[in-house]
């Protein structure tokens, strides 16, 4: 009786461990079905890409000597990178950047060529027909960049002169239009990116280079002589930075929101912050402390669970 009894008990436990393992087979598979987009496609291949800048100090950028990209966007995407790894249960999720512009960032985004864009990044409506974003973590707005002995102050100063811009990027858009819309001689440089378009600058191929306030001041750090520049006049844009991520898609957006909104609720963002603007880690004279405006919009989205 003894003897039937332990084999019985052998059979039961085999019976159980079986059970287990189509159980937790059943649970995986299950959860492989729930995912959809993004999340789906990250899970299948095992690896995350996100996108970053190579020259938006200090949002995203390589540093002169090499090494990953870093800055503030991307340390907010590595956290949602971990949010990933959790929601997926693959602690070993491979985390690859690749480097966006202002024209490939929003194709190379909806291609699938990258999961999600780290940069500097404008929330624009007519953007919003082509991709999603998360919630706003920075504002800024258009502003001129010039040498400060080019008597310089607006950009009617710059009639007869000539301007560099960033294609594909809202200040672009803008100051061209506010040239059109003054009438004023002003000769537009099409640059790839913010690197060219200071070059141009330092070279004296144009009087100005024109970008969001915060990077024309991140261009200056990396400067062989900062005090030769200055950015001037008032703001010409409203610029709200966001990450983006493919549209249509509620599940990953949900997750980058969660994250984010955890930032703000908690105020771990001001550490994330001050760690990258307070001051700029190209340059100790430069710092730039979160505006009412910033943190008002924080606030707005510390989202409650």
């Amino acid at each position: 009786m003894r003897r039937v009894f332990r084999q019985f008990a052998r059979v039961a436990a085999g019976a159980g461990a079986l059970a287990a393992a189509f159980g937790l087979a059943a649970t995986a598979q299950a959860q492989a079905q729930d995912l959809y987009g993004t999340l789906a496609k990250i899970d299948e291949a095992n690896e995350i890409v996100i996108g970053h800048r190579e020259t938006s100090i200090p949002f995203s950028w390589i540093d002169s000597a090499g090494g990953p990209p870093q800055g503030y966007s991307v340390d907010l995407c590595l956290r949602i990178a971990d949010a990933v790894k959790e929601e997926l249960g693959k602690p070993d999720l491979n985390v690859r950047f690749v480097p966006v512009t202002p024209q490939t960032r929003i194709p190379l985004l909806a291609n699938g060529t990258i999961d999600i864009e780290c940069g500097s990044t404008t929330n624009k409506l007519s953007r919003q027909e082509q991709v999603a974003y998360l919630p706003v973590t920075f504002i800024t707005g258009t502003k001129l960049l010039v040498k400060t002995d080019a008597g310089v102050e607006t950009l009617a100063d710059l009639e007869g002169k000539r301007i560099a811009l960033a294609q594909g990027t809202t200040n672009e858009r803008v100051i061209k239009e506010m040239i059109e819309g003054q009438m004023l001689d002003v000769e537009v440089l099409n640059v790839k990116d913010h690197a060219e378009g200071f070059l141009a600058l330092e070279t004296d191929r144009v009087d100005a280079y024109s970008t969001d306030h915060i990077l024309l001041y991140g261009l200056i750090t990396r400067a062989r002589d900062p005090e030769n520049y200055a950015v001037v006049g008032d703001f010409l844009s409203y610029d709200p930075y966001a990450i983006m991520v493919r549209r249509d898609d509620s599940a990953f957006q949900l997750l980058g929101t969660r994250v984010l909104a955890d930032l703000f609720r908690s105020g771990e963002i001001n550490d994330i912050y001050a760690k990258w603007f307070m001051p700029f880690p190209t340059s100790e004279a430069v710092s730039e402390p979160p505006t009412p405006l910033l943190q008002a919009a924080w606030t707005l989205n510390a989202l409650p669970e």
